[in-house]
């Protein structure tokens, strides 16, 4: 019967082989070192776990002196443990130097020194492969420095935590040096994103072109294992006597290529393969035109951009193949017989892809139901009682989508509800006012405990003002009532939403802007001011959330035909879009996400403005002149409006309809 002490229980590697052990008969007492902050997770993962009562925890940190481990533990462990098995460490090739040798190296040196304490039977540590750096060639199990060039803080702690065990003589060691471990190739378990998974959103994408086979370069080789291999190879290894101060590689007997290896997760996927690889020559020389591009001036930004956008890290471009051939013919002969095998790539492949769709995917928010591309989405849409809100939410709800219907008036709310639930749709109602933070705040979280998520959001709400300059000289207030609602309003809301958005890593927001901001709109100055600024945050905030998922949609909205515009009498007189036509433009920002979407009119008045600002500007004052202010806002209303009846100018009539859609 043997006492063991493991470190790293917790982690990938470590949960497989701690349940191993204690299925095994000959295990008598399993200490496991953990921290406090993980005392718990790791006490829950033990009651599951055979025979949990051979298990004793140890409070303890890798990064502590002494481990942090009492005198009083030590005592107790001293002369009871026959094996530390070192599992704990920082596997992440994009770490930095100070947090990779605070985890790797200051670990391994307090390992050693807690083991050489209690007096452990054999100190074993679960190195890595990459201690071989960038040696070209065959790399044995007994070989470890030959003047190797280690790439990443990665390589050099790994090399450096071996190194020390090598060193120190008062403990027997083993080490164990895995390839790179994926998850289980049962279940596809794993809990961190590495090596091939980094490729896995881009596969992911591919999935959309046609299934036909693709070109490839020949990138080289790599070496991929399975982590219940890598546990089970290690219990048997650990526990064969007779191989002190030895070197064990838990590799793939063959090298896989980088194509066979993409082949394997593309058909798991359902992604397009490759058909054939270009010959190694040619491939040579287009990375290293690649490598030159590298150093024109902004070509790594750009690159680098494109990469985050597939979540995969720069410094895996490097550090994709192994330059070394793992020999592993001393390991496979210490395990013959055992039945512990490599199993092949392709034998688990949909094993590892099924798991990371459903577990770890990044983006896997925005997956969504089998009718389209708003099956399933909770879209919040703020004035929905009326207008442009309420046709956009019943179009939702016709597409799959759940409205989460936003306003002050509830019953009006509620009739579009009912409205929605009538047809065989379904949405929910939030009477809300959106100057109020606290009631924003409120609705937002009793939104995500009822309905678990939050995926759009249509900033449409809105109050407009039509008065000119002249008239608004004791009136602040309305600049002050335009940007409450039109700009602070969804900020507030965007505010509130964006944390559960970034935690998804999936948002789509849609700002209803105005036609006017793209040109010059005389009496809009509170109006378009206020939806100017919403424009400008949205352009920023999408910068900023960028590498979270979360865009943004801004429509520049002509005139529509809505209660807001009721109060100016000559709109009556004006081509305007219906409500329903103008919930298409923005179903068009939910379903395709574009940066933008405007009328043909919007676009030429603001190239117009880019081109010839002046010449704008006086058509802009004759528009001005010749379209009065309404009554409402306080004008001596010099066109007569008769009931029925709307007489404007010829020159405001030609206007008007030239500039379809724009508000004078």
């Amino acid at each position: 019967m043997a006492g063991y002490l493991v470190t790293g229980a917790t982690g990938l590697i470590g949960r497989q082989f701690t349940r191993l052990l204690l299925e095994a008969e000959d295990t008598e007492r399993v200490y496991l070192l953990v921290r406090e902050s993980s005392r718990e997770r790791l006490a829950s993962l033990v009651s599951g776990w055979p025979n949990p009562g051979r298990v004793t925890l140890v409070l303890g940190d890798l990064s502590a002196e002494r481990l942090g481990v009492t005198d009083e533990i030590r005592d107790e462990l001293r002369g009871n443990v026959d094996h530390l098995v070192h599992l704990a460490a920082l596997y992440d090739i994009t770490a930095d130097d100070e947090t990779s040798i605070k985890a790797n190296v200051d670990g391994t040196r307090n390992v050693i020194e807690l083991s050489a304490d209690i007096r452990a039977g054999c100190l074993h540590h679960v190195s890595s492969v990459a201690v071989a750096g960038d040696h070209d060639g065959v790399f044995t199990e007994d070989m470890f420095d030959v003047g190797q060039r280690l790439p990443t803080a990665y390589h050099r702690t790994k090399f450096e935590a071996e190194r020390l065990i090598r060193e120190q003589h008062d403990v027997p060691w083993r080490v164990y040096r895995p390839a790179v471990v994926v998850g289980h190739s049962e279940t596809g378990e794993t809990d961190k994103i590495d090596g091939p998974y980094y490729l896995f959103p881009a596969i992911d994408k591919l999935r959309r072109l046609p299934n036909v086979p693709l070109p490839g370069a020949d990138l080289g080789d790599t070496n991929i294992v399975p982590v219940d291999y890598v546990a089970k190879a290690l219990l048997a290894l650990v526990t064969r006597p007779g191989f002190d101060f030895t070197a064990f590689h838990l590799v793939s007997p063959e090298p896989q290529s980088v194509a066979c290896v993409y082949n394997a997760f593309a058909r798991a996927a359902g992604a397009p393969t490759i058909g054939f690889e270009l010959d190694r020559r040619l491939s040579g020389g287009l990375l290293k035109l690649v490598k030159l591009s590298e150093h024109l001036p902004g070509a790594t930004l750009v690159r680098d951009a494109f990469l985050e956008r597939l979540g995969i890290p720069p410094v895996l471009l490097e550090n994709t193949t192994f330059p070394s051939v793992f020999a592993s013919a001393a390991t496979r002969r210490v395990l013959a017989g055992s039945g512990i095998d490599v199993p092949r790539i392709e034998d688990y492949a949909d094993a590892l892809w099924r798991y990371w769709r459903e577990h770890l995917d990044p983006f896997r928010a925005r997956a969504h139901g089998a009718r389209g591309e708003l099956d399933g989405r909770r879209v919040i849409i703020t004035g929905a009682s009326s207008g442009i809100g309420r046709a956009t939410a019943l179009k939702v709800a016709a597409e799959g989508g759940v409205p989460l219907l936003v306003a002050r008036r509830q019953a009006e709310l509620e009739e579009v509800r009912d409205e929605i639930i009538a047809a065989g749709g379904s949405a929910s109602v939030y009477p809300v006012d959106l100057t109020d933070s606290e009631a924003v705040s409120k609705a937002v979280k009793q939104m995500v405990d009822e309905h678990g998520r939050i995926d759009m959001l249509v900033n449409n709400a809105g109050r407009s003002i039509r008065r000119s300059i002249k008239l608004s000289f004791d009136r602040f207030h309305d600049y002050e009532r335009a940007m409450a609602i039109n700009y602070f309003g969804a900020v507030r809301l965007i505010l509130a939403l964006l944390p559960h958005m970034t935690e998804r890593r999936f948002g789509h927001i849609v700002n209803v802007s105005s036609i006017g901001v793209q040109g010059i709109a005389p009496r809009f100055s509170a109006y378009v001011a206020s939806k100017a600024a919403l424009d400008y945050f949205s352009k920023i905030a999408a910068t900023e959330t960028h590498g979270a998922g979360i865009t943004f949609t801004t429509v520049h909205m002509p005139l529509v035909r809505t209660p807001m515009i009721r109060p100016t009498k000559i709109y009556d007189a004006f081509p305007t879009k219906s409500p329903d036509q103008a919930a298409d433009l923005v179903m068009e920002a939910l379903l395709k996400r574009p940066k933008h979407i405007g009328t043909p009119t919007g676009f030429a008045i603001q190239t117009a403005y880019a081109v010839a600002p002046g010449l704008v500007d006086a058509i802009a004052y004759q528009a001005y002149r010749v379209f009065p202010d309404s009554t409402a806002a306080g004008g001596q209303g010099r066109v007569r409006l008769g009931k029925g009846e709307r007489h404007l100018s010829a020159a405001a009539t030609a206007l008007a309809r030239l500039t379809r859609g724009f508000h004078w």
